[in-house]
């Protein structure tokens, strides 16, 4: 008798110390449930389709898409290179702060924080902005200067979008995920 009254404390405190402390998977005040939709590159952001626009102001050309990594550390790309022109003006996708401006590696760097909590990185620029400095949409961040590393044609640069350390696909930001369209397997099995 006095095993299974032992198990039922046993059980008992490991479920109080559970709910006290919390454990992984569990909801609190704290810690809500987990986007559904959530991948571990982050959240997919949601803003309002005025909130962000093209950093170049037009339609954008990209060279090499977003593509995460499988695997913490694997090999992936955490952006979008955008073709462009050497001396391009490069425009901030969306208000915000200035949080840095300034070289890394020898390459200019802009990056923005966000209202909505996401922040966005522009590469290699000639700098035309200062940290600290709240900026509207379509702010101008620097001209392009330089080759981002990876890109294959003059004036390619790089765009990026985090949420905290997690990196997100920028071109979501202007809906611009496009349409996804399952291909036949062979030729034969196309339609006619």
């Amino acid at each position: 008798m006095k095993a299974p009254v032992t198990r039922l404390m046993i059980f008992l405190l490991v479920c109080l110390l559970g709910a006290a402390v919390g454990y992984p998977g569990q909801a609190s005040a704290s810690q809500p449930l987990p986007d559904l939709v959530e991948s571990k590159f982050g959240p997919a952001p949601a803003p309002a389709a005025s909130e962000y626009q093209s950093p170049t102001g037009s339609a954008l050309e990209v060279l090499r898409p977003f593509d995460p990594p499988l695997m913490s550390y694997g090999p992936g790309h955490l952006g979008a290179d955008i073709a462009g022109v050497p001396g391009g003006r490069v425009l901030a996708a969306g208000a915000g702060t200035v949080i840095f401006a300034g070289p890394v590696a020898g390459r200019g760097v802009v990056v923005i924080a966000h209202p909505d909590g996401l922040s966005t990185e522009y590469e290699p620029l000639a700098v035309a902005v200062k940290v600290g400095a709240k900026i509207a949409r379509a702010t101008l961040l620097g001209h392009v200067s330089g080759r981002h590393l990876g890109c294959p044609d003059a004036g390619c640069w790089h765009w990026g979008a985090r949420r905290a350390t997690e990196y997100v696909d920028p071109l979501s930001l202007l809906g611009a995920l496009g349409v996804v369209r399952l291909l036949p397997l062979t030729r034969e099995d196309a339609p006619a």
